[in-house]
């Protein structure tokens, strides 16, 4: 089944505050984080969900290997 399509706004709705989920998207994929205990609030960090997280990883103490703990819910367009 082929993943669902959101734009940037769309995923801005999901940080935590708006929506109950909790996403982030990094090169083009959109990854669900609410399960994290790091992510709870919405806020990691000085980073925030619902947000393309892409530019913010090589400041990362951790490599994009962290995304595959969690599920891929979709993809990101323009």
């Amino acid at each position: 089944m082929p993943l669902k399509s959101y734009t940037k706004a769309q995923l801005a709705l999901r940080n935590g505050q708006d929506k109950p989920e909790v996403w982030v998207a990094y090169k083009g994929q959109i990854y669900d984080v609410s399960d994290s205990r790091l992510w709870k609030t919405g806020k990691h960090y000085e980073h925030w969900a619902g947000q393309d997280l892409t530019d913010e990883l090589p400041d990362a103490p951790h490599t994009d290997k962290v995304f595959e703990r969690f599920e891929l819910v979709g993809v990101l367009v323009d």
